[in-house]
């Protein structure tokens, strides 16, 4: 299982009495615990605390206690609505002190997020940027300046980061943080973690601990997020940039492969046409449904949808007004990017079986156009009766995903080891 949800299973360790140490290690698992069920299942009484993880009513009493005296958790009357008498108390995520921080380098933009201890956004920033036509070195001066502004807001407010996840659309060595090979922005061999570290250094002084992850299985946590404790827990989360990603969830558990390289599902050879790929090879998935492939689809090159200067959400609105006032062309491009996402998501299906699709990225923005087409496709291909039972639908992160995957990944430190703020 990843770190991000362990101790949200609710697994209460049981009493133990074999020494101090083992005792201090069981006791930190129960802090984890309560407070995972409270990110995970909102707010909850000590009765309902105590009948969801296992423990005695006594020991809950004792565990909130000392979250609360660690400004981890707090207490307060439960909203009753129209009830009459004594309201009851919940315990709460307390969102001051600690927040995590979320960087995501993407094809086209950076974005960092700092999130508090109870998921609440503290500082955002989006920046445009050409990551491949720049290059590594003048990326990282870009993000480090960013990341400096963040911490120094973070100060300002009192709040204190527990770590940053940078996410990365690539292949990474998470051993050495470094980005093996991303073609999208035509990194390879970059070690990100010190070379952001060594700049932030430079010009913040005290920098939080420093972890590298691929973009798509960031987002699938952020979207797995969203969704535990309904029932799903197999699903894909697909992420719809220049080039596209999955993050895979398996039983609940975020799946990387043996070498971590799972989810590149974007350069399955699907493409008849055997269009050229930024990965040297041809007839990748990604020239057909990548954001490349629509805009290349929906307009000749000297449109202003293609320009990198004009942000992103700006392109994708034109892109839908003129789907909406029945442009031909857009209409056509659309269509054709519907059917062609829908034959990949039903090859993945039937390999996988998800009960859940999540369409993140640019796919948010426009995908409520086509998505019946998608759904439509997905159901004729896929072998099992009904589509395996899969359902496809839309992120409501978009964008965001990834940075808010890298946040609650580096909060995910809180719950593994409570300590004050």
């Amino acid at each position: 299982m990843t770190r991000l949800g362990m101790a949200a299973a609710g697994q209460a360790a049981p009493s133990d009495t074999s020494g101090p140490r083992d005792r201090a290690s069981i006791r930190r698992t129960n802090l984890g615990a309560v407070m995972g069920l409270l990110r995970d299942g909102g707010p909850r009484s000590r009765a309902q605390i105590a009948a969801e993880t296992g423990l005695p009513k006594p020991t809950v009493t004792s565990l909130v206690a000392e979250l609360v005296a660690l400004r981890l958790v707090r207490e307060g009357p439960a909203r009753r609505d129209g009830a009459v008498g004594r309201p009851g108390t919940l315990v709460h995520l307390d969102g001051g002190g600690l927040c995590g921080i979320g960087v995501e380098i993407s094809t086209s933009y950076i974005h960092v997020l700092a999130l508090a201890l109870d998921g609440t956004p503290v500082h955002e920033v989006r920046a445009p940027l050409a990551v491949r036509d720049e290059g590594p070195d003048a990326t990282l001066d870009l993000t480090a300046r960013h990341v400096t502004d963040c911490l120094a807001a973070l100060d300002r407010q009192g709040s204190r980061p527990v770590g940053l996840t940078l996410a990365v659309p690539g292949v990474i060595d998470m051993a050495s943080a470094t980005v093996t090979y991303a073609p999208g922005i035509g990194w390879r061999e970059v070690p990100v973690a010190d070379a952001l570290r060594t700049r932030l250094e430079r010009a913040a002084g005290a920098v939080p601990p420093i972890a590298v992850d691929n973009d798509a299985k960031l987002a699938a946590l952020a979207e797995y997020a969203q969704v535990r404790g309904s029932g799903v827990r197999d699903m894909l989360c697909i992420t719809g940039e220049r080039g596209i990603g999955a993050g895979i969830v398996n039983d609940g558990r975020l799946l990387r492969g043996a070498a971590g390289f799972a989810g590149e599902v974007g350069h399955m050879p699907l493409d008849p046409l055997r269009n050229p790929c930024v990965c040297g090879r041809h007839g990748c998935w990604q020239t057909m449904v990548g954001l490349d492939a629509l805009l290349r689809l929906a307009a000749p090159g000297s449109d202003t949808i293609h320009d990198p200067d004009v942000e992103l959400a700006r392109r994708l609105r034109e892109l839908r007004r003129r789907a909406e006032a029945g442009d031909p062309r857009t209409v056509r491009a659309l269509d054709r990017v519907a059917h062609d996402l829908g034959l990949g998501l039903a090859l993945l299906a039937d390999v996988l079986n998800p009960r859940l699709v999540v369409l993140g990225g640019y796919f948010t923005h426009i995908g409520d156009l086509f998505l019946d087409r998608v759904r439509e496709t997905v159901q004729a291909r896929v072998m099992a009766p009904q589509a395996g039972g899969c359902e496809v639908r839309l992120s409501a992160l978009g964008f965001t995903a990834a940075a808010h995957g890298g946040a609650q990944l580096a909060l995910d430190a809180v719950y593994q080891r409570p300590s004050p703020a």
